[in-house]
This record gives structure tokens, C-alpha cells and sequence, in this order.
């Protein structure tokens, strides 16, 4: 990838994914929803992006109902494409998943402990945290989970940390109703985070993207694949609607995340720059290229204003 700007490319790119929602048999949620559908879609379009994804980082509510034949249908439909893209898969747990059969359909192991995983993609670690309650849709960790965590820690990660779970560490304004099933006791989990090596929190469960800060590190939440969440509904305490699914892709830097939202509807096409330009832009120098996509007078400018005309 040629540098074009003042950063040079980034160090790590990772794609952020949520909330499938998977059903057994190709049943849609809700009678209305066809979640694979939405998953598929996921992939289809992070197929096209350039360059293609380390790791699929999916936070959470895997499977609707946790039921063996969704988890099985998950591998099925993202392992190869994961494959395909020379990415990692991470999975982690989220309220609708059930941990016997999450472990066993994933992981192929007999397990109903918390499903914590440590992934290491080229120098960066990202770690799977369970912040999953048996039989309760809040969250939670036991004390044994954060001794866990901080043992991780200790150690620095060559490129950092990044902290994969489904229940964000924030407040909640735009969705009052999900105070009622955050994570609890937060401050326990920031007391194990201050100091270390983890440079971003990923996580879940809203089913809209949100972006803020907990114990010094960026926060951000993915939305779903399946159906959204409206932050600004009418006349509803919730409100589960069929439009802005998408989700999140992080670019890693030395010194930086940078998280961009990648709607799964590509809308209808207003304007547009062929790729033959690269061509170009691949001999000239960046200031030569600089000189031509911003000049307003440039031969590439005038072009296109004369075809808005």
C-alpha cells in the first residue's frame, strides 16, 4: 500500500463484528429477521476491503438461543471465508450464548466455565473475556475471571492489548433500557486495566455503534448484523428495527486506533472515482499526488466538475 498522506499504513487492521444472532434451521428472529443472511452480508463486504482483515473479532450473541445447529452453521459460513482472508477468528460469549454449547460447538471442548481465550495476531493480543451470567442477560465477572485477566496482563504484548467483550464498560444514555443489563461492578474490571497494555475495549450487545472511554481506553461498540437498536425511538421503551445494520473496522497504529463504521446496506451510488486513478497516483510523487486531487483546477478536478454539470 503506497503511503499517499502523512501516516504510513497501519500496523494491524481488524474487523469488528456482533450480535449475528444465529438460528438453527434458517429460522428468523422475530419471524422478520434472516440472520444469516445479515452474517453473510458481513463477509461478503469485508471480502472487498483492502487490506483484508488479521482477525474477526465477533463480540458476542453468536447464537439467538445458544442451540448447537446455529453454532455448528456459524463455522460453516465463517470459517471459510475467514480463511479465505488469512484472518483469525475470535469468538466471544455475549447473553444469548450458552456455554456448553458454545464451547462444544466452537472450540470442540466439554465445558460449562467461562469462556476466556487469549489470541495473539502478529504481536497484538487480543483477548475473549466472558462477561457472560448463566441463565441472566446482565453481565458480569467472577474474581477468579479478573485474577485471570490481570496474570494475562502482567506480561505486555508486543503491539499491545486489545479486550474483546460483550457487554460495554460505558454508560448508556441513548439506551436506558440496557442499564438493566450492563455490566455490573465495572470498577473491579477498571482496577485490573489501569496500568496495563490493553489499548482498546471492543464489545457488544447494543446493537448500534457508541464510542467512549473506560479507565483511560477507548471504548467501541459494533452493531449488529441482525437487527439495530433505535437510539431515538418513539413511543417505546426499546425499539428493534430492520435498517443501519453494520459493523466496525479498527485500524491499529503505533500510537492509535482508528475505528470506521461499514454499513452493510451499500446504498445507491451519487458519484464515484474509478480505480484506473491508481494507476496514475502510483507514479507520481505524494506531492504530485496532493497536486492533483486537490487543486481545484487540476486536469482530475475539472473533469469531474464538468461531468456534475
Amino acid at each position: 500500500m503506497k503511503q499517499l498522506g502523512q501516516y504510513p499504513p497501519p500496523r494491524h487492521v481488524i474487523a469488528h463484528l456482533s450480535d449475528p444472532h444465529l438460528l438453527a434451521g434458517g429460522a428468523l428472529q422475530y419471524g422478520a429477521i434472516d440472520t444469516e443472511a445479515g452474517l453473510r452480508l458481513s463477509l461478503e463486504r469485508l471480502a472487498a476491503v483492502d487490506p483484508p482483515p488479521q482477525a474477526l473479532v465477533f463480540t458476542g450473541d453468536l447464537a439467538d438461543k445458544g442451540e448447537p445447529a446455529a453454532y455448528a452453521r456459524l463455522r460453516q459460513i465463517v470459517e471459510p471465508a475467514a480463511a479465505a482472508m488469512g484472518a483469525e477468528v475470535v469468538w466471544v460469549m455475549g447473553n444469548h450464548d450458552e456455554r456448553s454449547d458454545y464451547a462444544l460447538g466452537l472450540f470442540d471442548e466439554a465445558s460449562d466455565a467461562p469462556q476466556d481465550r487469549v489470541h495473539e495476531v502478529d504481536g497484538l493480543r487480543i483477548i475473549s473475556l466472558d462477561s457472560s451470567v448463566p441463565g441472566y442477560h446482565h453481565g458480569a465477572l467472577s474474581d477468579d475471571q479478573l485474577t485471570w485477566l490481570a496474570d494475562v496482563l502482567a506480561t505486555p504484548a508486543e503491539h499491545g492489548t486489545l479486550l474483546a467483550v460483550h457487554h460495554p464498560p460505558i454508560p448508556l444514555p441513548m439506551l436506558r433500557a440496557a442499564e438493566l443489563i450492563e455490566l455490573l461492578d465495572q470498577d473491579r474490571l477498571a482496577a485490573v486495566l489501569e496500568g496495563s497494555d490493553v489499548r482498546g475495549i471492543l464489545a457488544g450487545h447494543l446493537h448500534f455503534s457508541t464510542y467512549s472511554l473506560f479507565a483511560g481506553i477507548p471504548v467501541s461498540v459494533a452493531s449488529a448484523s441482525c437487527y439495530t437498536s433505535d437510539p431515538a425511538p418513539v413511543d417505546r421503551f426499546v425499539s428493534g428495527v430492520s435498517t443501519g445494520q453494520a459493523f466496525t473496522m479498527v485500524h491499529a497504529y503505533a500510537d492509535r486506533l482508528v475505528h470506521t463504521i461499514v454499513p452493510l446496506d451499500t446504498g445507491v451510488e451519487v458519484t464515484a472515482v474509478g480505480l484506473d486513478i491508481m494507476a496514475a497516483v502510483e507514479d507520481l510523487t505524494p506531492e504530485e499526488a496532493r497536486e492533483l486531487a486537490s487543486n481545484k483546477t487540476s486536469p482530475f478536478n475539472a473533469q469531474h466538475e464538468l461531468e456534475d454539470s
